[in-house]
């Protein structure tokens, strides 16, 4: 396997370089759909497209698991380098539009972040912020056991860091929720069989609040997974 500063660099290149091409497929869409700018509510979307989106939002995790996967030592590697090229790969998405489109106008600009399964919406800041956290732990987990402490993320870690993410994610999804059971055309839950009517409901909303509070308490689940991690490795330095 090449040095780790080799593979990173390599990492790094290539997480910016996805970040080009979502970028790229956005400056289309855009183009089509939105000349005069990006705005909520969103204007109605073919249904292949939709679909296409969809499986190209899958086939870009299926990737970014994939160079995790093939560049990690052990799990813990694999996890903290999904992690790190997924936030790099956030992070260029957003500077590649701004520099594309000059978009967006400020990082309190709301942003459709995903569709699956049914729209994540928040401020352009929630996501990168999310992201230097995913960097943080990766150079966490890379530093510590490059240089020679073996530890790695236990359950302890793992239940953080999941529940942080889940709390995080239903914070991104609570806005959509909100507005469907306060009087949308659907109430249920969708499945992949039912996207055109999520798409029907997705062309009539306006996001109006953002839960900064959980987005918080969701970063400090990860957070304190960070810092156990941390404190262990800290612990068997001075146990040598």
């Amino acid at each position: 396997m090449k040095p780790l500063h080799t593979r990173m660099i390599w990492l790094t290149a290539f997480s910016i370089a996805m970040g080009f091409m979502e970028t790229a497929v956005v400056v289309y869409l855009r183009k089509i759909y939105y000349p005069a700018g990006f705005h909520f509510p969103l204007v109605p979307l073919d249904h292949n497209i939709v679909v296409i989106e969809f499986w190209r939002e899958a086939a870009t995790i299926i990737m970014l698991l994939g160079i995790g996967i093939l560049s990690g030592k052990n799990t813990s590697q694999k996890f903290a380098i999904f992690l790190y090229c997924f936030a790099t790969w956030d992070l260029f998405y957003y500077v590649f539009l701004k520099v594309l489109l000059n978009w967006p106008e400020s990082l309190f600009t709301w942003d459709i972040l995903f569709l699956i399964p049914m729209p994540w919406v928040g401020p352009v800041l929630a996501p990168c912020i999310l992201s230097l956290t995913m960097i943080v732990l990766t150079i966490s987990v890379i530093y510590v056991q490059e240089n020679g402490y073996n530890v790695h993320l236990q359950i302890k870690e793992w239940v953080l860091f999941t529940i942080g993410s889940l709390v995080i994610i239903f914070s991104f999804m609570l806005d959509f929720i909100k507005y469907v059971s306060q009087g949308g055309a659907m109430s249920n839950v969708w499945t992949l069989s039912r996207k055109k009517d999520m798409l029907n409901e997705i062309i009539q909303y306006v996001p109006t609040s953002y839960n900064w509070g959980l987005f918080l308490l969701g970063e400090l689940f990860i957070l304190l997974g960070i810092i156990s991690f941390l404190k262990k490795a800290y612990k068997m330095r001075h146990s040598l």
